[in-house]
């Protein structure tokens, strides 16, 4: 080892000149080193395609190219394109012995292909390890990666991370199990009480390349038809992927595929499975084991081989949206491979996105819908509340259900379990005066007071400090009220109200999976909501106003969309279903539950945005850091001519002790954001002109933060 490489503590370091150099002259002229050399320093090369060319594993954007080293003929046989190895990187050209390059750190990177000789004019380093020889990288996911990375303004390492596992060893040497013969062409099944719905299996089938959006029905026969579209790929001789939104939706495609199927037929990839099952299942497809690959967001990058058929369930809700950079949306990976393989492409939810509705709007998909008539014999009978109900209901000043809401809870309770939506989990989020309406402020920090489950508690949600003795600052009134009552304050008071049934709650803390035929009271937030036997009884959908009155673009869209998925486990009318929801029903979202028209609605939602310039007709990116900082690269970018620039504007300051949200300032600092907006067909210049700038600010080794988002879904 060379002094070169740094000091070393102790050993040869304190060796006289005279003994390192026989030490060295001795590993060089050894037919096999005793130990690995750090540099591989007077290692023969490779005698063909001497040069690999490597993607190392640095995230930062102005490295995000290939680097060029020295192929040692001992590594010949397993430096193959694909493989993992290290490298050392972070050499100067000062570093230089015997024409190679030495030093720098070692870091993890992906050999992609050998090459005769290198554009490079410079010494070469060389590779200094193949960890396994297991070709993990092949093209076609290379260039899923990089268009990922060009399209969200990111780099291919960052991307490769979300879509490749971290190695284990054990899954490594396992053998995959030998694939399986083509299954049967599946019976159209629940696909035929949907007007395309069975041609739309037989050109899986037949190995056409369908493109659809689904309007799902109610009910449960949703992990059915998805799992009958994914039979029918198969016996095409191709392979499918199905994209889930959480473990428990994948429990139950899992269940039904299995069902269907058999074992062996597909594999299962989730975050939440362990490293070596999660490698294993990964391997096993990776192989050509496993043609079939349902999972949550973890799964969008599957390498299914021969793909023939890419499905997206519930493409509204927020887990579909990947937290770490570049932060891609499962949907657009989606459509990226269905593009890139030629493959069929089914987006499917009980409700309907504007992004979902663009795609029929645009002619690149058709639409998968099911008649009136079948819509009315599976969807519950939907009742609302809304605010001149309420001032005429004696009830509901008295307490917080009208009394529509307490008949529909108690002739439900008759027949079976009634589920209860609240839109907050805890026991009082929020708290305001009961005179004023002012809502209720710590003393401290300003931060909102919350109720806790002793009555006279008052704790602040941002510095915990508790409040005694509040009073109202605008009126002077000391009585406190709900602003929105949270899941287990509205489970204490139904279990007050009806002491003989029992109360579940589901929420954050505790997910129930699924609730028996009994009669019971669940209560669960949005999203958390379990499966009963048989279908619910009833529904309270609870607070809508809390939902709608978000400041968010998406309010209306996401508020349907949870209440349409919280009255799918419903029973059909004719069985008595019945949903009550307490919101305003003249407001578009609440009618289009009440009328089961989510496809209406998205594209009323959708030739609104069109008239405003809003996504997804037009493409965004937000902008935000430090004031001074998003000036300079506003300054700096050179956007698009066509592009549009708002704002900034400045960002709610972060609370010391709050959760940091994606994209939000640290706690204490003051940010700005401004976004900046293009027309349809600008989207990559704009990408490519933000990470260019912010490629240009990491190599001056600026030490301001600007974050970028493409397409944020949070634009107020």
């Amino acid at each position: 080892m060379s002094s070169d490489n740094g000091p070393e503590r102790g050993g040869a370091q304190d060796a006289p000149p005279e003994q390192l150099a026989l030490i060295r002259e001795t590993v060089r002229k050894a037919k096999t080193p005793r130990a690995k050399p750090r540099t591989w320093r007077g290692a023969a090369l490779a005698k063909e395609l001497p040069v690999a060319r490597v993607l190392v594993d640095k995230g930062v954007l102005h490295l995000d190219r290939y680097f060029d080293y020295a192929v040692p003929e001992e590594l010949d046989a397993e430096a193959q394109p694909g493989v993992r190895v290290r490298v050392r990187f972070g050499a100067g050209r000062h570093r230089v012995r015997d024409g190679r390059r030495e030093g720098g750190g070692l870091i993890d990177g992906f050999l992609v292909e050998r090459l005769a000789e290198s554009d490079y004019t410079g010494p070469l380093a060389a590779l200094a390890q193949v960890v396994s020889p297991e070709r993990i990288l092949d093209e076609e996911l290379l260039g899923l990666v990089r268009a990922v990375a060009d399209r969200y303004a990111g780099s291919v390492a960052d991307v490769l991370q979300l879509a490749v596992p971290p190695r284990n060893a054990r899954a490594e040497k396992r053998a995959s199990p030998q694939p399986l013969p083509a299954p049967p062409v599946p019976e159209p099944g629940s696909w035929a009480r949907y007007e395309q719905g069975a041609a739309f299996v037989a050109a899986l089938a037949s190995g056409a390349a369908p493109r659809a959006v689904w309007n799902a029905l109610p009910g449960p026969q949703w992990t059915d038809a998805l799992a009958r579209a994914v039979a029918a790929t198969l016996a095409s001789g191709r392979g499918a992927l199905v994209v889930l939104p959480d473990g428990r939706a994948v429990a139950r495609a899992d269940a039904a595929l299995t069902a269907l199927l058999g074992e062996g037929r597909h594999a299962v990839l989730t975050a939440d499975a362990g490293p070596e099952k999660r490698y294993a299942q990964w391997l096993a497809v990776r192989r050509g084991a496993v043609q079939a690959v349902i999972g949550t967001r973890a799964a969008m990058f599957a390498p299914v081989r021969d793909l023939g058929l890419v499905a997206l369930w519930d493409d509204g809700d927020d887990s579909h949206s990947e937290p770490h950079a570049p932060q891609p949306h499962a949907r657009e990976v989606l459509l990226l491979r269905a593009a890139q393989d030629r493959c069929a492409f089914l987006l499917g939810g009980w409700s309907c996105t504007v992004e979902g509705a663009q795609l029929v709007e645009t002619g690149w998909a058709r639409p998968l819908v099911a008649g009136r008539e079948h819509v009315r014999a599976a969807a519950p009978l939907v009742r609302t509340v809304g605010d001149q109900d309420l001032a005429r209901d004696e009830a509901a000043r008295a307490a917080r259900l009208p009394t529509l809401a307490w008949q529909a809870i108690r002739d439900g309770l008759r027949h079976g379990p009634v589920l209860v939506q609240v839109p907050r989990r805890g026991y009082v989020p929020r708290m305001a005066c009961a005179a004023c309406r002012t809502p209720a402020r710590c003393r401290h920090c300003s931060g909102p007071l919350q109720g806790q489950e002793s009555a006279s508690a008052l704790r602040c949600g941002w510095c915990g400090r508790e409040e005694g003795a509040w009073h109202c600052p605008e009126c002077g009134a000391f009585r406190l009220r709900a602003q929105v009552v949270g899941a287990r304050r509205t489970a204490e008071e139904l279990g007050r109200a009806f002491p003989a049934v029992p109360v579940r709650t589901s929420g954050r803390e505790h997910v129930l999976d699924t609730v028996s035929e009994t009669p019971a009271l669940v209560v669960s937030t949005p999203g958390a909501e379990p499966v009963a036997e048989g279908g619910y009884a009833a529904a309270l959908l609870l607070d809508g106003w809390a939902m709608l009155g978000r400041p968010d673009l998406r309010a209306g869209e996401d508020a349907l969309r949870r209440w349409l998925a919280a009255a799918a486990l419903v029973r059909p009318q004719s069985a008595g279903g019945t949903v009550v929801a307490v919101a305003e029903p003249t407001l578009r979202p609440v009618q289009a539950l009440v009328r089961w028209d989510p496809v209406g609605h998205a594209l009323r939602e959708l030739a609104e945005r069109a008239e405003l310039g809003f996504p997804p007709v037009s493409r965004l990116a937000a902008v935000a850091g430090p004031p001074e900082a998003v000036a300079d690269f506003l300054g700096a970018v050179e956007l698009p001519r066509e592009a549009e620039v708002l704002g900034p504007v400045p960002l709610p300051v972060t609370a010391a002790g709050r959760p940091r949200r994606v994209g939000a300032p640290p706690p204490g600092e003051h940010w700005e954001r401004a976004l900046v907006r293009v027309p349809p067909g600008r989207g990559a210049a704009l990408a490519g002109a933000l990470k260019a700038a912010q490629a240009a600010r990491t190599a001056r080794g600026s030490d301001t933060a600007v974050w970028v988002r493409i397409d944020p879904p949070d634009i107020g």
